[in-house]
């Protein structure tokens, strides 16, 4: 059965994507990354149906190619929760158009409470300081959940770690290493490797052949903060860029060919371990 959603992944990923291609051919969604206004969260959710939020935050130090917390804004989410909508049985917030709903929120918004999944970009360049630190540890106490995503080396690890332990201090929540048994690896699509994804740009300039994006990126890390019932608060795909393989799968085969399958394989695993557990 996994064998079979793993070719169904693939079968309707290769759908999508020669149609987006086509779209994109004739005056489609090419645009410059970052140049999309913020489409902030409502007071009140249109349904109840999943929808994926993305955390605007106060960026306080640089990274080589990345915009902050606009980084793979929007496709990235919306091309994820079109397939996952696709893939399992799961019912997503859409627009009067049927493009899924994605939306904006900071930790200081009474919004942010109504967002199942956070998605947190360029993680190494966040600052979290007052106020937002008791808000976003009220959040994930609740019951939510953060993924961030696309950073690179250890000096954007160590930032992030520090920003993130302020909100989850150990010794009560401890930052884990994903094993590759894990069972959040192998809910739908058995994940045998964590993909390192590099930015599209970085892989047309080095020709497809390097992913790692700095010298000291070559390993990849997928960890995560448990509660005291080990529930998934918080899940760190580091020295990867997860959410372009979603971002970008239609705009080039070969980057669709060698990133999309494993980065949304990952992502809906992710999605469906988090919403059932």
């Amino acid at each position: 059965m996994r064998r079979a959603a793993g070719l169904l992944l693939v079968v309707v990923l290769m759908a999508a994507v020669c149609a987006v291609t086509f779209a994109q051919r004739g005056g489609g969604f090419y645009f410059r990354e970052g140049s999309l206004a913020a489409r902030y969260a409502p007071d009140h959710m249109p349904d109840g149906s999943f929808v994926i939020c993305r955390l605007a935050y106060t960026r306080v130090r640089a990274e080589a190619s990345g915009i902050g917390w606009q980084t793979d804004y929007p496709y990235a989410e919306i091309n994820l929760t079109t397939r996952y909508s696709e893939l399992t049985k799961a019912r997503v917030s859409r627009d009067m158009d049927g493009t899924p709903n994605y939306y904006v929120v900071r930790t200081t918004d009474d919004a942010l409470f109504n967002c199942p999944v956070v998605f947190i970009s360029d993680a190494g360049t966040i600052g979290i300081e007052g106020r937002e630190i008791e808000r976003l540890r009220q959040y994930l106490q609740k019951g939510g959940f953060i993924w961030a995503d696309d950073f690179w080396g250890e000096a954007a690890w160590e930032h992030w770690s520090e920003q993130i332990q302020q909100v989850l201090p150990p010794p009560d929540y401890i930052i884990e290493d994903v094993q590759l048994d894990d069972p959040m690896l192998h809910t739908m699509m058995p994940i045998s490797k964590i993909p390192q994804i590099t930015n599209i740009l970085f892989w047309r300039q080095n020709g497809g052949t390097i992913t790692s994006e700095r010298e000291d990126s070559e390993e990849v890390h997928m960890r995560v903060i448990r509660d005291s019932h080990r529930r998934v608060m918080a899940v760190m795909t580091h020295n990867t860029d997860v959410a372009d393989s979603w971002e970008r799968e239609g705009e080039d085969p070969g980057f669709f060919l060698q990133f999309s399958p494993p980065g949304y394989a990952l992502g809906i695993n992710v999605l469906l371990h988090i919403m059932t557990h």
